[in-house]
């Protein structure tokens, strides 16, 4: 089998341009992958069309050496815009191997490890900043069945905060684990905005009503600020959806000081992402993947955990995108009482709506600007 030919294509979503790729092959088996990059959708898509003839002709069924020709033969560092492309069409391939084999795709990642995927919801909170709109969303949350939800209070603050912005960040933690009580896991959004004081000011502050984590408080790029954070906070610290390579994750592991690892497939392809689940593993830390792209890219996410035996819990921003999302997909993801369960259908299970696509176009506003004020509401911001 050869890969033939690779196809992009932009879905148009208000606040994050979808990009998804089609590789075909000279057996009439085709498979689907995603490349979205918050901000970068047309530049990944040019870094697709520029890097594939790396891999044109090879047996799809090569993901290593397609792999390190779409990495390391580059040579160049093209960080997270480089990850997304090998990822987009590494993930095809093995889309590609499932259908050839009739196999679902955690099947050919080591097997199954769960029956089912315990959940937690992301962009349930879209709309004011205000406690109040918080505390009735995160009801709505609850009486779909979702024993788990991850929100950002902080709205624009960058690495230092006034105390009424504060207060307030505390207030809306405190109106969601009232609407949700102590039974259901709150989960803190950090986006990398802190310093490493404000962070700890902020873990110790919301120490009292128990987070299940507190995510990326601090930027990526400084190793050593995640670390100082994770081990003086009273607060779990979750991290790592940053990273585009092994060696980032072997850096961070090696100081064991976190032990929630949100590694990101979209951005080192599914061969990797397993090489990191395993590296988790042997660290004795568990695994909870980034999944706020895409459709695709969650699918993707369900079948790394379905086969990761560390596996902690998956992120879901399905049931709260445009309703239009599930038409992009044949066979979308549904979740029941706060767990999901995987299709054994080959490959990733779905296929692209190419038709439905084409009915959402890119948009240059479509992103998350997420140190602007109003980024809560999630529109287009052309």
């Amino acid at each position: 089998m050869k890969i033939t030919s690779i196809e992009t294509y932009i879905a148009g979503n208000p606040w994050k341009n979808w990009l998804f790729v089609k590789v075909e092959t000279d057996e009439g088996i085709h498979g689907v992958g995603e490349g979205t990059l918050n901000g970068f959708a047309k530049t990944v898509e040019a870094a697709i069309h520029e890097l594939k003839h790396l891999v044109m002709g090879m047996d799809p069924f090569d993901v290593e050496t397609i792999s390190l020709r779409l990495f390391r033969d580059v040579f160049s560092d093209g960080g997270q815009i480089q990850g997304a492309a090998l990822a987009a069409i590494e993930t095809a391939c093995w889309d590609i191997m499932g259908k050839a084999t009739g196999q679902p795709l955690y099947k050919l990642l080591g097997g199954q490890c769960h029956d089912k995927l315990r959940v937690y919801a992301n962009g349930w909170y879209r709309g004011p900043r205000t406690p109040e709109s918080f505390y009735e969303k995160a009801k709505i949350v609850k009486e779909k069945g979702y024993t788990a939800l991850k929100f950002d209070p902080f709205g624009d603050n960058w690495r230092t905060v006034e105390p009424t912005e504060f207060d307030l960040a505390l207030e809306i933690m405190g109106a969601v684990r009232e609407a949700v009580g102590r039974d259901v896991d709150i989960l803190v959004e950090g986006h990398n905005r802190f310093s490493v004081h404000t962070a700890l000011r902020f873990a110790e502050a919301m120490a009292p009503l128990k987070p299940a984590w507190f995510e990326t408080p601090v930027p990526p790029q400084r190793i050593s600020s995640i670390v100082e954070v994770a081990r003086r906070s009273p607060v779990p610290i979750a991290c790592g959806e940053d990273y585009y390579c092994r060696e980032q994750f072997s850096e961070l592991l090696k100081y064991d000081a976190v032990h929630i690892i949100q590694l990101e497939p979209q951005f080192m392809g599914m061969s990797a992402a397993k090489q990191v689940a395993g590296m988790v593993h042997a660290a004795n830390g568990v695994t909870a993947p980034h999944s706020a792209q895409g459709p695709i890219c969650s699918i993707a996410c369900a079948h790394l955990n379905m086969a990761t035996p560390n596996f902690y819990i998956h992120e879901i921003f399905d049931e709260f995108n445009e309703a239009w999302e599930e038409d992009l997909l044949t066979h979308p993801l549904h979740v029941e009482n706060g767990f999901l369960r995987v299709s054994d259908r080959p490959g990733l299970g779905t296929d692209l709506n190419f038709d439905e696509i084409s009915k959402h176009p890119y948009q240059v506003g479509n992103w998350l600007p997420l140190f602007h004020g109003g980024w809560e509401k999630r529109q287009s911001n052309e």
